[in-house]
């Protein structure tokens, strides 16, 4: 007589930081209001219990984690080029001299449930100028999930031009990002690879269009990967990736003249007053390299729900 496999127990509750997500009690990720500039997610903990995204600069430097780039905070979305500001990058020098900030600004939790074994949170949140003026307003719903041998988070953004015209410009900076943990990353050269949907390889996937992109490498003695799906439905579908081999990749639908010549044709793309642009994105947290993963079939279960 086979014996049932009892589900994995999801919660959500309210934390100091925002909201964190449990699975048996042990966390899995979460959601802070505020880190640095913005939102992000961390920590982000993997099937095997293991942190599958860099620390620094929120936590302490882990394995092979370098010091830079300060607006890399393991999973979030932000732009380089908002009506011309720069909601992207932090530098070192502004922080150091107190200077003003374009920041993402979290302006409360819509939602925080577990229903039919998903968590769910749900936010709004106001991009702001370095001089307090409002460019524009944004909703989140992020959805946590879990299945054999791997975690889920859906990330929905619906980007609201409720301040006058928004223009996301062409630049290779954004929108939706990763930062993996410092031993997966291709640098690390612990055997860290890059794998898209199109076949593309490591270095050869920067700038390149693809349905998805998996960044696969060891931690802590164990193979495990981090893919982001876009979804079929999202604007400029398959999008360009700003995928790196020091461990960032960020699904970018508006960056072009960066990018290497070829197809799609991206660039600015103006959200006119008043109307509004809908992005969604998987992550799948999975054991082993892009086939022991199943990340095809994963992604071909994505675009049928």
């Amino acid at each position: 007589m086979a014996t049932a496999v009892r589900a994995a127990e999801l919660t959500v509750e309210a934390s100091d930081a925002g909201a964190v997500v449990r699975v048996d009690g042990e966390v899995f990720a979460e959601y802070l209001k505020e880190s640095g500039r913005q939102p992000a997610i961390w920590p982000v903990i993997g099937p095997s219990g293991k942190p599958v995204t860099r620390a620094y600069p929120i936590g302490p430097r882990g394995p092979h984690e370098e010091a830079d780039h300060l607006h890399h905070r393991s999973i979030w979305f932000s732009h380089g080029l908002v009506n011309g500001l720069d909601f992207w990058t932090t530098r070192e020098e502004s922080l150091s001299a107190g200077a003003p900030q374009n920041r993402i600004v979290h302006q409360e939790f819509t939602i925080t449930q577990v229903q039919n074994g998903i968590a769910t949170i749900g936010t709004r949140n106001q991009w702001i100028s370095k001089d307090d003026k409002t460019i524009c307003n944004d909703e989140r719903l992020v959805r946590f999930g879990v299945e054999d041998d791997a975690r889920w988070i859906d990330f929905t953004i619906t980007l609201m031009a409720s301040h006058g015209d928004v223009t996301l410009g062409d630049t290779k900076e954004g929108a939706f990002g990763v930062r993996v943990a410092g031993t997966m990353k291709l640098d690390a050269k612990q055997g860290g690879r890059i794998v898209s949907s199109t076949g593309r390889r490591d270095k050869d996937a920067w700038g390149q269009a693809a349905e998805w992109v998996d960044y696969v490498g060891p931690v802590e003695g164990e193979t495990l990967g981090i893919a982001i799906f876009s979804h079929p439905d999202n604007f400029r579908l398959p999008c360009r990736w700003h995928v790196r081999s020091y461990g960032l990749f960020a699904a970018n639908p508006f960056g072009r003249h960066h990018f290497p010549p070829g197809e799609p044709e991206q660039g600015e793309h103006t959200i006119r007053d008043g109307e509004s642009l809908t992005l969604h994105y998987r992550v799948v947290i999975h054991r082993g390299d892009t086939i022991e993963g199943k990340i095809p079939e994963r992604y071909a279960a994505f675009v049928r729900e």
